[in-house]
């Protein structure tokens, strides 16, 4: 869906929602619309730095497109004020009903015909299902006495740097093969009769994706080869970013003083990553960033604080204006896109960023190959 279609669609939601909790009449719950449409033009994320997000739900387009597919989470914004009424969306266990079903899906579709790996880690903080789609495949593969599964979940944005290392940990002892799959489906997380305008930012930010890739015990062919890692926890920190349980999903709070936060952590992280990969900080000047776009802010800060050009941040604002903020799926979709861009030469250092709960600022510093 369009940025455009997507704000429009919140503003008709919220406006929905609070007819159905207040007894709006509709004319009270288009002039609520027109309000809602007001704030999120002052507080989105705007059409110039988020083109386009995707959602694994029909609810966000109209259902005519769908071929008459009902809405399955929120109810339709233009329906009757006398229809049944979900104004929160529906509750948690419809939710992860939905997130299994595109999730097992999404396993099916992309292990049908491969080889077993030794160990597939599935990535995710946005569903909660045991067995997990990537237990359900290795069972239907037969591949149960080959194929170890490893759950690394909850961790948020940040996720895809820990489950590259964790990968890398089970390369060292004998695996020759690790896959990593990112589920993540942030849309099935809105409560569209909560108008705080943070949860407006975060409605308008995040979207669906999911990847697969693996890490090789083999130096040989294309790839990103891992050479340091850097990790911190931010003090005095905790509360200014939340991904807890709610009755109708999973919530998230975000500080406006999150940017600056990760800023004065940052400086000091990368150039520890370059150091224990054994390079001086003044490498950074011919590097290319992966950097977790967790918001148009969020990208422009790293690029001042570590005085990096427009350019070397480029791939990540594309992936935010081309997706959206997929949590943990985003930085694989970036390594995706530097892999296959002939204007990274081979041996391009690749400083990876993400960021997340705790507040974590999480770094690798890659090698293309």
């Amino acid at each position: 869906m369009t940025q455009a279609h997507s704000l429009d669609w919140l503003a008709r939601a919220h406006a929905h929602a609070e007819a159905q909790l207040t007894g709006l009449d509709v004319a009270g719950r288009d002039a609520f619309a027109d309000k809602m449409a007001r704030l999120l033009g002052r507080v989105a994320c705007s059409t110039d730095r988020i083109a386009t997000r995707g959602s694994v739900l029909p609810d966000f387009t109209t259902s005519d497109r769908y071929g008459g597919v009902p809405n399955l989470l929120y109810d339709d914004p233009r329906a009757d004020l006398a229809a049944p009424a979900h104004p929160h969306g529906r509750g948690v266990a419809t939710r992860l009903q939905l997130y299994a079903r595109a999730v097992d899906a999404y396993f099916a579709r992309h292990y049908a015909g491969d080889e077993a790996p030794d160990d597939l880690i599935h990535v995710t903080c946005t569903g909660y299902v045991s067995p997990s789609g990537a237990q359900k495949v290795v069972a239907a593969l037969g591949w149960g006495e080959r194929t170890r599964v490893t759950h690394a979940y909850h961790m948020g944005c940040y996720a895809a740097l820990p489950a590259v290392r964790i990968a890398a940990g089970f390369n060292a002892n004998g695996s020759q093969r690790v896959d990593i799959v990112h589920t993540e489906l942030c849309s099935l997380h809105l409560d569209p009769s909560d108008h705080r305008l943070e949860q407006l930012v975060v409605q308008s930010l995040f979207a669906d994706g999911l990847i697969r890739y693996s890490l090789i015990d083999d130096d040989a062919g294309p790839g990103l080869r891992p050479l340091a890692a850097c990790e911190v926890v931010i003090a005095d920190s905790a509360d200014s970013m939340r991904w807890v349980p709610s009755e109708w999903g999973m919530q998230m709070t975000l500080a406006r003083d999150v940017p600056e936060q990760i800023a004065e952590a940052l400086r000091g992280v990368v150039t520890e990553l370059y150091r224990r990969g054994g390079f001086g900080i003044d490498a950074i000047k011919h590097s290319v960033f992966a950097v977790h776009p967790g918001g148009p802010k969020i990208i422009d800060r790293v690029r001042e604080v570590l005085e990096l050009t427009p350019a070397q941040v480029a791939t990540s604002c594309d992936v935010l204006r081309d997706h959206g903020n997929m949590s943990s799926a985003s930085l694989p979709h970036i390594w995706m896109r530097l892999l296959a861009d002939p204007r990274v030469p081979s041996g391009t250092l690749i400083p990876s960023l993400a960021f997340g709960p705790g507040l974590t600022v999480s770094g690798a510093l890659l090698e293309k190959q």
